[in-house]
């Protein structure tokens, strides 16, 4: 991202490690970022009342509503706070971890420690997943669902339906190769999981929103062996 793209942007930083919080806010004020900073999920809910972010990197394990908690409140409650992309903080690093985040509604995750550099680059990484637009079909119909791929938006029997970042990614890439299966582990490369576990976690997830009957699929196919393709109308 060049500065004034970054200059653009507004990050907010939660996390109750006071230390680390300052740091991370001042390297990403150097990068050029506009960075606001709370140390609670109550903190930050406040400043959601007041002011609109383009990233949250999130904590997990804060006094009060943990992070994996509060995540999970704010995708349910909508609007633009609910669409916010997330990048969660943890000093858990197993698998388990990744997959509970991921299926939180969090677009990416870095354990601690971690490099500042490497912070930037996730963070930079889902700004341009968020702002990215596809080559390929805007509108594919999904039965009752319809995903606008130009806009990133989803909706089924026309109410809007909640999406992260990562799922927006992930039917994107499948719309560039409509009715074509695409390998489960290239998929996994826009993730936090490169085994593809959080690949098929978001596959689950939108099955779920998409799908008459999930274990079923029509639209978001499993191709064994290989990995996914989605089949509109």
């Amino acid at each position: 991202m060049t500065p004034d793209e970054r200059r653009e942007r507004h990050i907010l930083v939660v996390d109750d490690d006071d230390r680390l919080r300052k740091l991370i806010k001042e390297f990403l004020s150097r990068a050029g970022f506009r960075v606001t900073a709370a140390s609670s999920a109550a903190g930050a809910d406040k400043l959601f009342e007041a002011l609109d972010f383009d990233l949250m990197v999130l904590d997990v394990m804060m006094p009060g509503e943990d992070g994996m908690a509060f995540t999970k409140r704010l995708r349910a409650k909508g609007g633009e706070a609910g669409r916010t992309p997330i990048l969660m903080l943890t000093a858990r690093d197993q698998t388990a971890d990744r997959i509970e985040g991921l299926s939180s509604g969090v677009d990416d995750y870095l354990g601690k420690p971690f490099e500042p550099q490497e912070l930037l680059l996730r963070i930079e990484a889902i700004l341009r997943r968020s702002a990215a637009r596809p080559v390929g079909p805007k509108a594919l119909s999904l039965g009752r669902c319809t995903f606008d791929a130009d806009r990133g938006e989803l909706s089924c029997d026309g109410e809007a339906v909640r999406i992260t970042e990562a799922e927006v990614t992930l039917l994107r890439r499948l719309a560039r190769s409509l009715h074509e299966p695409v390998d489960r582990l290239e998929l996994a490369r826009d993730t936090a999981d490169a085994t593809g576990r959080a690949v098929d976690v978001q596959v689950t997830r939108l099955r779920r929103k998409i799908e008459p009957d999930p274990k079923n699929p029509r639209y978001l196919q499993t191709v064994r062996g290989i990995g996914y393709r989605l089949a509109p109308d």
